[in-house]
């Protein structure tokens, strides 16, 4: 694994430590938030999105099949988030 990659995944499980995974469907938001900021933080991204754009799209893209569930995260780590 190159040192690039390490460096995104050790990013990205820190990060997930601020989203808790129960109850149902938290976890469904942690595995689209896993995929969405990996590919933020990849070489082939387009466009740059720090972790409160990639966990805002997931929840907006969640909430057509959730509507009513309220996703459950660290909001002040989230709003604090830079890059």
């Amino acid at each position: 694994m190159s040192a690039k990659l390490r460096q995104m995944r050790e990013k990205v499980l820190e990060e997930l430590k601020h989203i808790p995974d129960w109850p149902f469907p938290q976890g469904e938001l942690r595995m689209l938030y896993w995929m969405r900021r990996m590919h933020s933080l990849g070489k082939k991204a387009t466009v740059s999105q720090t972790a409160r754009e990639v966990l805002e799209e997931c929840l907006a893209y969640l909430k057509k099949d959730y509507p009513d569930f309220n996703f459950k995260y660290d909001k002040d780590f989230f709003e604090k988030a830079k890059d």
